[in-house]
């Protein structure tokens, strides 16, 4: 069935998480993320997204609100932003003054994308591991939890939870390189509030002489989105607060339809949105030929294998050098099965079948594209070649603010 919320043909959008790859390095990386943003303006993509991830070997994406101007100076008109800012990382106000800097500078092109983190739950996991204790990790599912199999919804799958494996020892160096703590308080709701406030140069705070005023955010034209990978807090923060929601269904496929129920279930209208309005994402990868793209996907398991065991993402590997699905033992194909059950690989056709039912079966206002593969060109190619098939039938993705608020009034 066609969702009552969805047109046909949505707005497509790109996340980069900036991937280093096997003999490569983080200045290359980052010089292909403005290729690849530049390609994307191009081809009619609507957004250009970044990642954050630290500690990682093979990702350059760590520090997204220091590319944001640098992006927005290498492009024109495309839409620049996050998916997703932790929040925990930061405080508000550096989150406020650094998009209000760009924004400012650049216009009305910036979404800044917020993340609740579940850094606390690693944090503690990790504790007790090192202690010997259990790991607090998921357990594999028995009889009596999630099931073992996957679920396919209107020709949408849906895969059970993973087990995850943590290693204490990256978690705890990366805590306390970030200043985080097991025993932090979660104030991510009061954080969203602030940074609307400092936007809509409207905040109060109980203890000023005199009234506050964030410069240069204060009156700055971003876009603010929640993302979320379950049916929680986050859902159902951006639905109570009025705000754009972005469902996770290429990390976290299982919960997809659950988080965006949530978030639909908890809307409430606001100045911003009238509607709810989500974007989903999905990991992609197009090729001419499906034997190509089948080719360029090699390496994923491996790579997937790496951040699923605590690891940190490993530099992409070459397609000579990928290790191969078969050659994965039992534990580990069960750790990365649901990312390869749910990518997309194929021809711009086939995938364009995929995204079309990804797309009606949750009802997504735009879908927001991963893609990763050794070569660099390859991924720009990839994204050219999906696009040139999701708009051939002349219907072209809105490229500014107003294109885009008209989808959602």
């Amino acid at each position: 069935m066609t969702h009552p919320y969805a047109p046909r043909r949505v707005p497509l959008a790109v996340l980069d998480l900036v991937p280093i790859v096997e003999g490569g390095t983080a200045a290359e990386a980052l010089a292909d993320a403005l290729e690849l943003a530049r390609s994307a303006e191009r081809a009619g993509y609507s957004r250009f997204w970044l990642a954050e991830h630290h500690l990682n070997p093979g990702v350059a994406g760590a520090s997204p609100l220091a590319l944001l101007g640098v992006l927005a100076g290498a492009t024109e008109s495309i839409r620049i932003g996050t998916a997703a800012t932790l929040l925990g990382n930061y405080n508000p106000i550096q989150v406020a003054e650094a998009f209000g800097t760009v924004a400012q500078l650049f216009g009305a092109r910036f979404d800044l994308g917020l993340g609740r983190s579940s850094f606390k739950h690693l944090i503690a996991a990790a504790v007790a591991a090192e202690a010997g204790a259990d790991s607090g990790a998921a357990p594999e599912p028995g009889p009596e939890q999630a099931p073992v199999e996957n679920r396919v919804v209107d020709g949408l799958v849906i895969p059970p939870s993973r087990r995850l494996f943590l290693r204490p020892e990256r978690f705890l160096v990366q805590a306390r390189l970030l200043g985080r703590s097991a025993d932090v308080e979660d104030t991510f709701a009061d954080d969203v509030a602030d940074l609307l406030a400092f936007f809509a140069d409207d905040y109060e705070a109980v203890d000023a002489v005199a009234p506050v005023h964030v410069q240069p955010a204060a009156g700055a034209p971003v876009e603010v989105w929640v993302h979320g990978s379950s049916a929680g807090p986050s859902a159902r923060l951006a639905g109570a607060r009025g705000l754009r929601f972005g469902a996770n269904y290429h990390v976290a496929p299982h919960a997809v339809l659950d988080s965006i129920a949530e978030y639909r279930a908890h809307f409430h209208p606001s100045p911003e949105l009238t509607k709810p309005y989500v974007t989903v994402s999905a990991d992609v990868l197009v090729a001419e030929t499906e034997e190509e793209a089948r080719r360029l996907a090699g390496g994923y398991a491996e790579w997937v294998l790496s951040i699923r065991e605590g690891r940190g993402a490993i530099p992409y590997p070459t397609p000579e050098h990928a290790r191969e699905i078969s050659s994965l033992s039992d534990e580990e194909l069960r750790t990365v099965i649901d990312r390869l059950d749910t990518r997309f690989v194929g021809t711009p056709e086939q995938v364009v079948a995929q995204l079309e039912t990804l797309q009606r079966v949750t009802g997504a206002d735009e879908l927001l594209l991963t893609s990763i593969t050794h070569d660099s060109a390859a991924r720009r190619r990839s994204q050219e070649l999906l696009a040139d098939a999701w708009f051939a039938d002349g219907v072209n993705a809105p490229t500014d603010s107003v294109g885009l608020g008209a989808l959602v009034g």
